[in-house]
């Protein structure tokens, strides 16, 4: 029995890690985050730290393939409807991505990223891989095919893309640090006025 309550408890170890860097991140920043905070917030030795996550850049990679990889990958999986308009899924796709980030955890990681770029860019550029370009490469394609089907007007497809993205990021980053204490932000009715302006931009114009 008590082999067993210690297997568990070496399986769990990873991800109370990495729930304790998270906190920290957040709290003090990755830069002023060290291995021994992430053992001491944890209740374990540096050694332990380190015997999972050779650095810190590796725990931060860890959590975003922890946290955000399955949510990409679930939402990406919902866009695979061959047979529905562009313009029908593009506003699925965009709030089902608001409504996994609201409230969530998911919120931080574009403020720590953005603070944290100047001096470690190496973790904006593997958010930007791992995350960003993944999606913005779905939209693009999906703009393709709008366009194709006639449903889009002649656009960029990867301007567009970054189009329709860029107003959610900003709106994230607004509601995390700029948003006054008596000011009523809600992400979703944001994403919902962005909405009704991009898709009637995209739109093919009907004439009379």
């Amino acid at each position: 029995m008590a082999q067993a309550v210690r297997k568990r408890r070496k399986e769990a170890r990873p991800a109370e890690l990495l729930e304790a860097a998270f906190e920290l991140f957040v709290e003090r920043g990755f830069a002023a985050t060290r291995m021994d905070d992430i053992a001491a917030r944890a209740g374990v030795s540096k050694g332990t730290v380190y015997l999972y996550f050779p650095s810190k850049q590796a725990v931060f990679e860890a959590l975003v393939r922890q946290s955000v990889l399955p949510n990409v990958e679930r939402l990406i999986g919902e866009t695979a409807r061959p047979d529905t308009p562009v313009l029908e899924i593009l506003p699925r796709l965009l709030r089902a991505i608001t409504h996994t980030v609201a409230g969530s955890s998911l919120q931080q990681f574009p403020r720590l990223i953005i603070a944290e770029s100047p001096q470690f860019p190496e973790l904006a550029q593997f958010w930007r891989e791992t995350v960003i370009d993944r999606m913005l490469g779905v939209v693009s394609g999906l703009i393709e095919r709008g366009i194709a089907a006639g449903e889009i007007r002649p656009v960029d497809p990867a301007d567009a893309a970054r189009l329709m993205i860029a107003p959610l990021l900003m709106a994230v980053i607004w509601g995390t640090t700029f948003v006054r204490q008596d000011e009523s932000f809600e992400l979703g009715t944001f994403i919902d006025r962005h909405l009704d302006i991009y898709l009637r931009g995209l739109a093919v114009e009907t004439r009379p």
